[in-house]
């Protein structure tokens, strides 16, 4: 009996010491499983893990070659400039490029311009198409969750990217893609700067705005031709801007759930908006409501247009309506076209070149940062 008894504590001893001399890889770390749990990249070698905006656990290959993006549509702008080349996009949707066509980013980056688009249009993907890309990852819209289970079923590794998880707060939505972007492709990490820049800004026109007592009122039009008109109400992107800059959403009244709303010139005559911002998803332009010259629509009687302050917004490397590589610069350019007796001091223009530069390691001439803020219609072919 003592016999057995020394054998198990020997037997004890000896499974101690090899836990001890064991590699710390080969022992569970409390750390490791909090980072899993809380949606941190796991690495385990060839491939990474991450959890995406659908809260899916993703594995992606450590080295990422081919890159398509299906309908969301601002994202291939945001990588490539994140990576600096477009030259891993096999695949972007068809309203993707002809905002890379009519902006700056195929300018700066002509690449991206031989990019598929025959594989998705509107939301319907032809998964035979995008098998010949045969893409690395498939970046896809967190709204339809059907799309990416295609994808899955297809066997690809699909990632969800979502617009509207953070109530449409625009900053916030850019910092969370640069977030899960830069844990896919961390040599690129760009997070902290894209975080401190974003907030400098935010903070600089809550400042100067927070005096303002009586709230300029803005109409956004989304879309806008002879059939219908477009606005952004409580839950669009719309409402973030008008929030940020200290102004009013004429059409903050219409909450429905799908984001934009259908309206017409009764409304906007009772409204009465003080500024008016159209988007790149539009082809219409400034000149259009100044001469009347949509459909049968009289547009002589509203405020903005008399006082002449109709915006078209600016299309830099994406619509910058959108989140989006522009939205800090957005931001400061939306705020002083609402008050520009606040922001007399700020030029827009060095301001666009320094942000380019600093974040980004782009230099832009002059000729297109006017290009920037003197969009053609073009930008919204393909956009329905």
């Amino acid at each position: 009996m003592k016999k057995k008894v020394v054998l198990l504590l020997m037997l004890a001893l000896l499974s101690l010491a090899l836990l001890a001399c064991a590699p710390e890889s080969a022992q569970p770390d409390a750390g490791d499983a909090a980072q899993e749990e809380n949606g941190d990249t796991a690495d385990t070698g060839d491939t990474i893990t991450i959890v995406d905006h659908l809260g899916n656990t993703v594995t992606l290959p450590r080295e990422i070659n081919r890159i398509a993006v299906t309908n969301i549509y601002p994202l291939p702008s945001v990588i490539t400039v994140m990576l600096g080349s477009a030259e891993k996009l096999v695949g972007i949707h068809p309203v993707s490029m002809s905002a890379a066509e009519n902006g700056l980013l195929g300018d700066l980056y002509p690449e991206i311009l031989n990019a598929d688009t025959g594989f998705v249009q509107g939301s319907d993907l032809n998964v035979e198409e995008l098998l010949k890309l045969n893409p690395d990852v498939v970046f896809y819209g967190a709204d339809n969750p059907q799309m990416g289970q295609n994808l899955i079923n297809a066997g690809f590794a699909a990632v969800a990217i979502s617009a509207n998880k953070w109530d449409y707060d625009i900053l916030e939505t850019y910092r969370q893609w640069i977030a899960l972007l830069s844990q896919i492709f961390p040599n690129n990490d760009i997070s902290d700067k894209v975080d401190q820049y974003s907030q400098e800004v935010y903070d600089l026109v809550q400042e100067r705005t927070a005096s303002v007592e009586e709230k300029k009122k803005i109409l956004f039009l989304f879309q806008y031709d002879d059939s219908q008109m477009v606005t952004s109400g409580k839950h669009f992107f719309g409402q973030f801007w008008c929030d940020a800059v200290g102004g009013k959403n004429v059409a903050e009244e219409i909450t429905l759930d799908n984001n934009n709303a259908v309206i017409n010139m009764e409304q906007v005559y009772a409204w009465n908006p003080e500024v008016i911002f159209i988007t790149n998803f539009t082809p219409t332009q400034p000149e259009d409501l100044y001469n009347n010259a949509v459909g049968a629509d009289d547009w002589q009687s509203v405020k903005a247009v008399q006082d002449k302050q109709v915006y078209k917004m600016p299309l830099g490397i994406y619509r910058s309506y959108t989140p989006g590589v522009d939205t800090p610069i957005t931001l400061l350019w939306m705020a002083k076209a609402v008050y520009p007796d606040l922001f007399t001091d700020i030029d827009i223009p060095q301001k666009v070149a320094d942000y380019y530069q600093e974040l980004y390691g782009i230099q832009l001439t002059d000729e297109q940062i006017s290009q920037m803020f003197t969009p053609t219609g073009d930008a919204a072919q393909g956009f329905k």
